[in-house]
């Protein structure tokens, strides 16, 4: 009879705590498979394969999959090399499989003068001073397995000494081949720091150990469940893991404090357990919406890496939910006794003095976060953006880095372009060659009727070159330009590149390169970043408006978060740096997501401490309570944000992890100052609206007795008590008010 009685929720409760064994047991079976599925998930380095169908870029990429094949390719200069050691390393290079087309300078007089090397109008663009310099073409794009093993033995021909190897190819390689040695590192350092923080913040030797090995395996179940998307973004694979390490240990020290708090009462500990459940649950689950809102609106960006990296942060949340909800229950039950033998004395002392410290300065914090926060707003926006592979290319320092930088040294800088043109009129296709190279930035442009000697027809061309440059359908048209991938000037150069294309072919003519794609990435994101933005603040401001049950307390909550993120976002600026715009993105909703837990804390902390004292009184109370809480989380949230800083080589993930520390700090800061002092100021109209709020949970409350009668005294009698709690409790509010409005007047 007593279990029907239950609810739904309390039966679920019950079922997690006595199912302890059976419990361990899937989750254990779920990380084993989960383990063997992660090396199987696939890692994407190509910003492209994230660009919608209606993108000018997507379009010209599928005709020429369609046609040529997905071409990666890379820039290798040889030293100290003749020009018929050029030539003869050229031809082994074009041989290697993997190897669509490889341009030199005896490219054109080896197709048509035999062996011979003469002099051409290539010559100086491929060769100066004993260093040659050839463009790679390969058959596959930059990520495949094809394209990197073809570059492995174009490092075996030209020799890793008197080579330097650069391009978008060679960079992806590199990246592979560093990536996963740069996560393992940054997440055993980070481990190590997080052990170190929480035996600082906890009292027990224990604690900590279960705390990272529940996330350890909320990782796991994450990564390895990726296997459903088949291929995940370099990004998200760079992040995913230490920023869901991060942003989800907050769960498991509230149920296990929780749970001890009950435990010192004298419960027995599964009765215990199942209190602590059904306490830590809804403010567990609340927290994990304010996440999952942030992570999720990512997944709304048309550039579709947002919707990869949203739905796996989103998911890794899940897991740790999940984790926290069914497995450490069953753990924290088992380790129970270890956990008391092992405990010690806090190590850090109370924070009543920094609370003191931060109700005096409260005037000065306010007034200077108004005069920081409008134009910290502006100057977000003022960043120099960079949006293209650049914003993933290598740190300096690197190899590809250093390289990339001789080789312009010594040739300039080629940023490969190809154009497609219906194929047709030779003449036509001679003429646009021609107009092409006459343009200033071009550095050459190679097309079969524009290289092929007047008088000498295409079938005397072996069959292969053919293929490399016509189709039955297209002809392509190779240009090199002298400018960097990612500029103003490339833009500029780009679009007088496509209208001089269109000028000679109108329709069905595309153009593909780094500069054209980072355009179309540009346009999108930008477009993106307001979507994005308005919809996470929106989200999030739903969770906090439905946790505190009014529509003030939400935007006092979200203030002190959005003025640190108008603070992190306009540093870059003001140092003079480069801003990496999906980064931008990202960070913003992360940054908000996660840390608006520490203004929920501080806010329940106070509305808690204000039904028995004065505002000052709760004030200080609230932030002497919250600060341990609010440094624990946000120096885990630092910590990971700056190894991954420190520790990765893509200039992308590197500044990302710099944006999320960074914040991470400002968002303390700002929490436990601003936030107080916002709490304290508008304390009369917070307070009007809570009693609103009780006064129609009051309404909802008789409507439902009327509807069902108690079951028995008993229950008249508790709810009898409440009532009466509830308006002792509004008395003692009303003369609280009574007394300030007599020392106000």
């Amino acid at each position: 009879m007593k279990n029907r009685d239950k609810s739904w929720f309390d039966r679920i409760v019950h079922l997690i705590v006595t199912k302890e064994v059976h419990i361990k047991r899937i989750f254990f079976v779920l990380t084993v498979v989960c383990a063997i599925c992660f090396p199987f998930v696939g890692v994407n380095y190509d910003l492209s394969k994230y660009l919608p169908d209606f993108a000018p870029t997507k379009q010209a990429l599928d005709v020429m999959e369609e046609e040529f094949g997905y071409p990666g390719t890379a820039r290798i200069m040889v030293k100290d090399v003749s020009m018929q050691e050029a030539k003869s390393l050229r031809k082994q290079i074009s041989e290697v499989d993997g190897v669509d087309l490889v341009v030199g300078a005896d490219l054109a007089t080896n197709v048509y003068m035999g062996d011979g090397f003469l002099d051409n109008d290539l010559t100086d663009e491929f060769y100066k001073d004993g260093n040659a310099v050839f463009e790679v073409i390969f058959e596959d794009g930059d990520s495949d397995k094809s394209t990197h093993k073809a570059i492995n033995q174009i490092y075996r021909i030209v020799g890793m000494d008197r080579g330097c190897f650069a391009g978008s190819a060679v960079a992806s390689k590199e990246r592979e081949a560093s990536i996963t040695r740069e996560i393992a590192m940054a997440i055993g350092v980070a481990l190590v720091i997080i052990w170190l923080i929480l035996t600082l913040t906890t009292t027990s030797w224990m604690e900590p150990f279960l705390f990272i090995y529940v996330m350890v395996v909320a990782i796991i179940l994450n990564m390895g469940s990726n296997i459903m998307f088949g291929r995940i973004s370099f990004f998200t694979f760079s992040t995913a893991a230490i920023l869901q390490l991060a942003v989800s240990m907050d769960y498991s020290i509230f149920l296990l404090h929780t749970f001890n708090g009950y435990k010192s009462q004298g419960m027995e500990r599964h009765l215990a357990m199942e209190a602590a459940l059904k306490e830590a649950c809804s403010s567990i689950l609340a927290s994990g919406a304010t996440t999952i809102v942030g992570f999720l609106v990512i997944a709304f960006m048309r550039f579709t890496i947002g919707k990869d990296v949203g739905f796996v942060l989103t998911k890794g949340i899940i897991c740790s939910l999940a984790a926290v909800l069914f497995l450490m229950p069953a753990l924290i039950l088992q380790f129970d006794d270890r956990i008391a033998r092992t405990a010690h004395k806090p190590f850090l002392p109370s924070f009543d003095r920094f609370a003191v410290l931060m109700h005096r300065i409260r005037h000065v914090v306010f007034i200077v976060s108004i005069l920081v926060a409008v134009p910290c707003y502006f100057g977000q926006s003022m960043n120099h953006f960079m949006y293209g592979d650049n914003a993933i290319g290598a740190s300096p320092g690197t190899r590809v880095y250093e390289d990339t930088k001789e080789i312009d040294a010594a040739f300039g800088k080629s940023n490969p372009v190809i154009a497609m043109v219906p194929n047709g009129s030779v003449v036509q296709e001679r003429e646009l060659t021609e107009a092409l190279e006459d343009l200033p930035f071009v550095n050459y442009a190679l097309s079969m009727a524009g290289t092929l000697p007047a008088g000498i027809p295409e079938s005397f061309l072996p069959q292969a070159v053919r293929d490399q440059m016509r189709t039955d359908d297209y002809a392509r048209i190779m240009i090199s330009v002298d400018t960097e991938q990612e500029s103003d000037y490339a833009f500029a150069c780009s679009n007088e590149l496509d209208r001089v294309i269109k000028e000679y072919y109108p329709e069905h003519a595309y153009m593909i390169g780094m500069t054209p794609t980072t355009i179309d990435i540009r346009d999108i994101l930008t477009d993106d970043y307001n979507k994005v933005s308005l919809l996470s603040l929106a989200g999030v401001a739903i969770v906090v408006m439905i946790t505190f049950h009014s529509v003030f307390v939400p935007i006092l909550v979200i203030i002190p978060i959005e003025v640190a993120i108008y603070l992190n976002m306009t540093l870059p600026y003001i140092m003079g740096e480069n801003m990496i715009y999906i980064g931008y993105i990202i960070v913003s909703c992360l940054q908000l997501g996660a840390t608006i837990d520490y203004s929920i804390l501080m806010t329940n902390n106070y509305l808690g401490f204000r039904k028995e004292y004065d505002r000052q009184e709760a004030q200080m109370r609230a932030i002497s309570k919250s600060t341990l809480s609010i440094l624990t989380s946000g120096g885990i949230l630092t910590v990971v944000g700056y190894l991954l800083y420190f520790t990765s080589s893509i200039q992308a993930i590197s500044q990302v992890g710099r944006l999320v520390g960074r914040g991470a700090i400002l968002s303390m800061v700002l929490v436990l100052s601003l936030l107080p002092a916002l709490l304290s100021l508008f304390d009369k109209q917070i307070q009007r609206q809570q009693q609103k709020a009780a006064l129609r949970m009051e309404k909802k409350r008789e409507k439902k007795q009327k509807d069902k009668k108690p079951e028995d005294g008993e229950q008249k009698a508790q709810e009898g008590t409440e009532r009466e709690d509830e308006i002792q409790e509004a008395l003692m509010q009303q003369k609280t008010e009574e007394q300030e409005g007599g020392e106000t007047a």
